[in-house]
């Protein structure tokens, strides 16, 4: 018996400020479709300038799905963009439109394409709040212990920086006994209904990638990020938005406990920080198709590679 068709969907990824949004709304123009975003950060409403979200002139009439479209206060999960992300990419497909995810959130993507299922765990909220408590007090070594006592593997796979991701592997266990290991192998067991077309920009030269993140962290100091995150720090937000980079590395100067000097070069030293684990996370997938920026002489040339690289990919 024949296989069923996969669908095709295309992938852009890669590190922060390393052109993915530019190369994704050039790519749905040619391909005339619409873009999902895969951006943990640009869900939430207001939350403008710290997460890069492309403006409306920068999308060039291409709809973005799963972009500004969640109050700050409302804690999101990996769960949660799967089960919204999956009927999108079906939607588009039975429209005979290419589906192109991009975004930065590697967690989010591997979720989506690998059609992992999650168990049916509603959040709970005390218990959120009480390890985020225990982690303002204590840091993240007893969370880290506690994991590492029913899932040493997660323990040891998730960034000790990635506190909302290890909070949820506790509170996950804690409210139905399994382990996000079991829950992610048992996941796998199954085969993903997508053909998945993966690009990751990035650059052979380190630095020019940090030159471009300190540069763009000087454009959003110029265009309001002070502002915007004295809005947000303020609000009532969710233990995700509070989290976010952009922000959380502002508090010391907004709290009158450093410079403002001082807080822009810990906000480009922890973006830089965060690009590295990004790169760290894509280049584990060996399906990938990387390309260096900083080998190719202009973005059009970029742009045709990556347009003959899909149209060969693609189910015909």
């Amino acid at each position: 018996m024949e296989s069923q068709r996969k669908i095709d969907i295309v992938t852009i990824v890669g590190p922060t400020a390393s052109g993915k949004t530019r190369l994704s709304i050039e790519l749905a123009k040619y391909f005339k479709t619409e873009i999902i975003s895969a951006d943990s950060m640009q869900i939430y409403k207001n939350m403008n300038i710290g997460t890069a979200k492309p403006t409306v002139d920068e999308m060039q009439g291409i709809k973005h799905h799963l972009i500004d479209f969640l109050d700050p206060n409302i804690n999101f999960s990996v769960s949660d963009y799967v089960e919204i992300a999956k009927p999108l990419i079906l939607n588009l497909n039975k429209k005979g439109k290419l589906p192109i995810i991009v975004g930065g959130t590697g967690l989010y993507i591997d979720s989506l394409v690998s059609d992992i299922k999650f168990a049916n765990q509603k959040p709970d909220e005390s218990i959120r709040k009480n390890l985020q408590e225990q982690y303002n007090k204590y840091g993240i070594g007893p969370l880290l212990e506690e994991l590492s006592s029913f899932d040493e593997e997660a323990a040891n796979r998730i960034h000790p920086n990635n506190i909302l991701r290890i909070i949820r592997a506790i509170e996950l266990y804690r409210t139905t006994g399994i382990t996000m290991t079991e829950q992610i192998k048992n996941s796998k067991l199954k085969q993903s209904p997508y053909n998945n077309i993966s690009i990751c920009l990035l650059y052979r030269d380190r630095n020019l990638l940090y030159d471009r993140i300190n540069k763009r962290v000087d454009l959003m100091i110029e265009s309001g990020l002070i502002d915007e995150a004295k809005r947000i720090l303020s609000s009532d937000c969710s233990i995700t938005a509070m989290n976010a980079i952009c922000y959380k590395e502002l508090v010391p100067y907004l709290n009158g406990e450093s410079s403002l000097k001082d807080a822009v070069e810990n906000l480009k030293r922890g973006t830089r920080k965060y690009a590295k684990r990004q790169i760290t996370w894509f280049k584990r997938n060996s399906d990938t198709n990387f390309l260096y920026v900083d080998d190719f002489e202009s973005f059009e040339e970029i742009l045709l590679k990556c347009k003959k690289y899909i149209e060969f990919r693609k189910n015909v």
